[in-house]
C-alpha cells in the first residue's frame, strides 16, 4: 500500500471538489477548497517527501475557456518534478506523448478509450502505440447503478455500458500499467470510503500478476486508511483529497505518510 498525491485542477486553480458535482455547464462544481499557491508548490512538495506515482488532473473540458489555464498549471507541475507525477484529463493519442516528453511519467486516460458507452478498442491501440503501456494508467473511476459499479466518463457524469468487475480488469491489464479508480459517489464528501469496491477491488489484487490499483474517495479518518488497507488486503494505493491539512482538511498530510509507510 503507497499514498498517491493528486494535484486536481479547475478553472485554472488547484481545487478539492465533490465529484458528482462537477458540471461541464458554465465550468461549475461543489468546492471544498481553492488553494493560494499553484501546482508547482505542490509537486516540489510531493518531490520532497518522495512521492511517485501522484495524478494531475485537468477538470475542465478542452472546450472549456478554462483549458489552457489548467494545463498551464499541470505543466507548471511537471516542470516542477519530473518523472514523479501522472497526467489526465482531456489526454489522447495525439497529445499523449507531448506530456510524457514535458515531465509524465504516465498518461491518464477514460473518455479517450470509453466511447459510447463501450470500450473503443481502435482508440486503446492507439494511445498505447502513442506511448506505450509502459506509461499508460487507465481511469476506471466508477459509480453505483443497479447494484454494480459502472464506468463513468466526462468529468464523471456519463455512465458507461462497461462494468468495473473482474472481466473488465483482465481484459484491460494487457493494455496498461496501472488503474486509477475513484469512486465518484463518495469523492469529495469526506464521509467515509466505498467498501464494497474497495473490498472487491482487493480481491481481484490478491492474484500475483495483477496490475497496481490507486483508490481515490471519501477518506476522512486514519481508521479510513486502516479500514482500506485491511479490505484491500494491502495490496491497493490510497490517494486522499479534501480530507488532507494541506487542501483544508483535518488530516495531517506528514501524519498520513507515517501511517501508510509504517
Amino acid at each position: 500500500m503507497e499514498f498517491r498525491p493528486c494535484i486536481d485542477i479547475h478553472n485554472g486553480r488547484v481545487k478539492q471538489i465533490v465529484g458528482s458535482s462537477l458540471e461541464d455547464q458554465d465550468d461549475q462544481a461543489r468546492e471544498n477548497f481553492v488553494a493560494v499557491k499553484d501546482a508547482r508548490y505542490y509537486a516540489q512538495l510531493y518531490r520532497e517527501n518522495g512521492l511517485k506515482g501522484g495524478h494531475i488532473v485537468l477538470l475542465n473540458p478542452a472546450s472549456s475557456p478554462y483549458y489552457e489555464a489548467d494545463r498551464t498549471q499541470a505543466l507548471l507541475a511537471l516542470a516542477a518534478y519530473p518523472g514523479g507525477l501522472q497526467i489526465g484529463g482531456g489526454v489522447d493519442a495525439d497529445n499523449a506523448a507531448a506530456y510524457i516528453e514535458a515531465g509524465a511519467s504516465h498518461v491518464i486516460v477514460t473518455s479517450y478509450v470509453f466511447q459510447d458507452g463501450r470500450i473503443n478498442m481502435e482508440h486503446l491501440d492507439k494511445i498505447c502505440m502513442a506511448v506505450g503501456k509502459q506509461h499508460l494508467v487507465l481511469d476506471l473511476s466508477c459509480r453505483m447503478k443497479d447494484g454494480c459499479y459502472y464506468i463513468v466518463t466526462d468529468r464523471w457524469q456519463m455512465f458507461t455500458e462497461e462494468k468495473v468487475d473482474d472481466s473488465t480488469l483482465d481484459m484491460l491489464t494487457d493494455y496498461c500499467d496501472e488503474f486509477l479508480i475513484h469512486a465518484v459517489d463518495v469523492e469529495g464528501k469526506c464521509q467515509g470510503i466505498e467498501q464494497r469496491l474497495v473490498r472487491q477491488l482487493g480481491e481481484w489484487c490478491g492474484s500475483p500478476g495483477r496490475k497496481v490499483i490507486t483508490y481515490a474517495g471519501g477518506v476522512h479518518s486514519y481508521e479510513d486508511i486502516d479500514l482500506l488497507r485491511g479490505l484491500g488486503s494491502g495490496k491497493i494505493n490510497v490517494t486522499v483529497g479534501s480530507a488532507l491539512d494541506i487542501f483544508g482538511g483535518e488530516l495531517v498530510f506528514d501524519e498520513v505518510l507515517r501511517r501508510i509507510r509504517n
